[in-house]
């Protein structure tokens, strides 16, 4: 009896599920229990591919280098030299248009024919203007001079008109007020064209013959300042012009009239001053580079060609 109950049937034995029996497979473990067999399967032996749906990546070779730049090219080496004959197309077409254009200025500067374009005032250019890079420089401090008594006379001439508006305002009649802008419209152009821009020339060219027509137009525009400083009754009283007589007149009558024409007559009167300076200084220049004894020749040789 007593071997019968040796062995204890309800006695639970240890049982490593993952130790490896012999002669039931790699991978499983057995139990007996109660006459029956427990088989376990060991979950370190589940395959990969079976928790995970992503395919592996390949490896990487082991001369990849991470710091290497890939050259993509753009173009390929038949359009680069498209372009580039092109480029050299281009560069002949505008090299041939300078040499064209040198060549043509050559021809008119020969024939004496000057080209001036239009850059003064900046704003709206109307005429060449240019004294830094086309005068001597021993010229262009009397060239400036002389060009601000040209904006000189424009702005006597815009008071003048200004004043006397006032004075038709206050009763002096429409008459003088249409001369005053008759002055103006023939005074600026005119004195660009009679005076001035011989006078640029003259400095450009050193020309004889310019720097005399100079002289002769610019004496008549130093008369006209002075005329209008002083101003006398002679035509309508002389009140179409900014002088000292129709001031004193107008003063009398109309204080802030007479103002305006007293500002007008000190106006002419620095105008006139400058103008006489400037003729002065071109002369002296005149005289002491010997183009008196120039512009004598060139005289006496015009006359004789207009005689044959």
């Amino acid at each position: 009896m007593a071997g019968r109950y040796d062995s204890n049937p309800f006695e639970e034995e240890e049982v490593n599920p993952f130790a490896e029996q012999s002669g039931r497979g790699k991978g499983s473990g057995q139990s007996n229990y109660g006459g029956g067999a427990f088989y376990m399967t060991n979950p370190g032996s589940v395959a990969p591919a079976a928790t995970s749906r992503l395919s592996p990546l390949p490896p990487e070779p082991a001369d990849y280098d991470h710091g290497t730049t890939v050259d993509i090219p753009l173009d390929s080496a038949k359009d680069l030299r498209k372009k580039e004959k092109e480029l050299q197309a281009k560069e002949a077409e505008l090299k041939k248009r300078e040499q064209e254009l040198k060549r043509r200025e050559d021809a008119v500067s020969r024939a004496g024919v000057v080209i001036e374009e239009k850059n003064w005032p900046p704003f709206f250019p109307i005429i060449h203007h240019d004294i830094a890079n086309e005068i001597p420089i021993h010229l262009q401090k009397l060239q400036y001079v002389a060009f601000t008594t040209l904006l000189g006379l424009v702005g006597c001439l815009l008071w003048n008109i200004i004043a006397v508006t006032l004075a038709w305002i206050k009763g002096e009649g429409p008459t003088i007020w249409f001369l005053a802008i008759i002055y103006f419209i023939s005074g600026v152009p005119g004195a660009y064209v009679l005076w001035y821009r011989p006078l640029y020339r003259a400095m450009r060219t050193d020309s004889a013959l310019k720097f005399g027509w100079f002289f002769l137009c610019y004496v008549f525009h130093i008369a006209f300042c002075v005329f209008a400083a002083v101003a006398p009754p002679i035509i309508f009283k002389g009140k179409s012009l900014t002088g000292i007589l129709p001031a004193i007149d107008v003063l009398g009558d109309h204080a802030l009239v007479g103002i305006f024409y007293f500002i007008g007559f000190g106006f002419f009167c620095l105008e006139s001053l400058i103008s006489i300076w400037v003729i002065q200084q071109v002369y002296m220049y005149f005289r002491g580079s010997g183009k008196t004894a120039e512009m004598k020749r060139d005289a006496a040789r015009h006359t004789m060609m207009a005689a044959l």
